[in-house]
């Protein structure tokens, strides 16, 4: 299972297809986001796909933890969202 990235420009409904697909593969996703503007992206496309698994009769939780990932040589700081049934 790939971790689906978030940036500030993604469309929220495309990533909220993707975590409901993701889920459904799976029975859980991991959403990752560095900075404000994608978190906010991420938190929106997460409360699609919540109304979206509950169509099809999944209730989901979300949990947020802070991870380090290295980009270009350099770690920084972000935020994963791990997706799970209630």
């Amino acid at each position: 299972m790939s971790i689906i990235k978030v940036s500030g420009t993604s469309r929220t409904s495309a990533v909220a297809g993707a975590i409901a697909g993701v889920f459904r593969e799976n029975k859980r996703a991991e959403v990752q986001a560095i900075g404000a503007i994608a978190v906010n992206q991420a938190i929106k496309a997460l409360a699609l796909a919540k109304g979206y698994l509950k169509e099809d009769g999944y209730e989901i939780i979300f949990t947020p933890e802070f991870v380090d990932v290295e980009i270009d040589g350099k770690i920084r700081t972000a935020i994963k969202f791990i997706v799970e049934l209630r």
